[in-house]
């Protein structure tokens, strides 16, 4: 379908859906059930984009990305997400796709030099370290206890996080901690770069949970015991964490929606083609009209999805904060990526919850999905507030990190 994308934009999906096609899905095939996938064969995929000169295509050129603007890269994005490989490949995973974007956005030149480039380069990786035990999960970051104090020329910090997503495999820590305890946590937090071998810094353990088997993703719990960096680690300016997270967030949520609509619409490739050869009851299962509605309506939602996705997207690049429109697609998309990922299930059948097709992997991932980077709820009472034009414009909405 026509979603008024650049002609840069549909060329760049094109290819990143060949090269998902050739090279991602014959290796996701070799690792099904078996993960985590070793770091030397992401090395060689990632090697392979960058030959087909898609890697990084979200980064600016002076740090050896594509250079690309946002609403150019969304729908690589899609493609990208049809394997669990095509993100990590591409280098447009969470969480260092919006760390990425976050430094790029508020990092000072050192910053930049230090922690950016060699994340680009996959040479390093992120963790965005907000939720912490005490919020319930995240989803009200009002109630965020960790603090950092000034020493001198040096900053303190103590606390306690967890689902800090890749947090054990980190170099790099971004920390959000409150600075000015008097004032509104909104007004009041900062986000700070970590190094993740920084004395104090405690990794706790890697939190048990549904999927990320197959990529290897992890959540870890921290504590930060006394924790010293030096002034110079501040990111952006001192009680302007929130305000940067927002601005992370926007963007992230919707690369989040299209890596996982990618998945929903595999997922529904693998249905098809399974249906189109199963027969039962005298006929094939690609006959029978009640599956045959099932899957139209799940195409059905699945555009819809990337059409507000689209429209949410072009609001941001306008300038605008579009809180509403990311809410509205963001809490719309994950429901319809997880339905369409089990009636795909469905469809298959034993074969559908077995380990020699993707949508076991798929299933196993997908259900976060409604909780990371805001639960249903969160987005919900967003959208109700401006429904029933109570929002309180002198907050920000509130941030909900399961992972980051």
């Amino acid at each position: 379908m026509e979603y008024h994308d650049s002609d840069r934009a549909r060329e760049l999906a094109a290819d990143v859906r060949e090269f998902v096609d050739e090279v991602v899905i014959p290796v996701e095939r070799e690792w099904l059930g078996d993960g985590p996938v070793p770091d030397d064969v992401i090395d060689d995929l990632r090697e392979e984009a960058r030959d087909r000169d898609l890697y990084a295509p979200q980064i600016p050129e002076e740090h050896d990305g594509l250079g690309l603007e946002f609403r150019d890269v969304l729908p690589a994005f899609e493609e990208a997400g049809r394997s669990l490989l095509g993100p990590l490949a591409l280098r447009v995973d969470a969480p260092d796709e919006g760390n990425m974007h976050t430094l790029e956005m508020a990092g000072t030149e050192a910053q930049k030099d230090r922690w950016l480039d060699p994340l680009v380069e996959a040479e390093i990786h992120s963790g965005f370290s907000m939720t912490e035990p005490m919020q319930g999960g995240g989803s009200d970051p009002k109630m965020i206890e960790t603090t950092a104090r000034k020493d001198g020329d040096e900053w303190v910090i103590d606390g306690h996080k967890w689902w800090t997503t890749q947090g054990s495999e980190a170099d790099v820590l971004l920390v959000m901690a409150r600075t000015d305890p008097d004032a509104h946590p909104y007004q009041g937090c900062s986000i700070f770069l970590v190094p993740s071998d920084a004395d104090g810094v405690e990794f706790e353990r890697d939190i048990p949970h549904v999927g990320g088997a197959f990529r290897g993703a992890s959540h870890a719990e921290i504590v930060y015991d006394g924790v010293r960096v030096p002034e110079e680690n501040l990111l952006g300016a001192e009680n302007a964490g929130f305000a940067i997270a927002q601005k992370r967030l926007g963007p992230a949520r919707l690369t989040h929606c299209m890596r996982f609509s990618g998945m929903a619409q595999r997922s529904l490739e693998v249905a098809k083609a399974y249906m189109n050869e199963r027969e039962g009851f005298g006929s094939k299962l690609s006959e029978k009209q009640s599956l045959r509605y099932d899957v139209a309506e799940a195409e059905t939602r699945l555009h819809a999805a990337r059409t507000m996705v689209r429209h949410a997207a072009r609001e941001i690049t306008s300038g605008n904060e579009a809180r509403v429109p990311v809410s509205m697609a963001k809490v719309f998309t994950a429901n319809v990526v997880q339905d369409a990922v089990d009636l795909s299930i469905q469809c298959c059948g034993g074969n559908g919850i077995g380990k020699d097709l993707p949508l076991a992997d798929f299933y196993e991932n997908v259900r976060a999905f409604r909780i990371v980077d805001g639960a249903d709820e969160v987005h919900k009472r967003v959208i109700a507030r401006d429904a029933f034009e109570d929002v309180d414009e002198s907050e920000l909405d509130p941030v909900t990190r399961f992972r980051g």
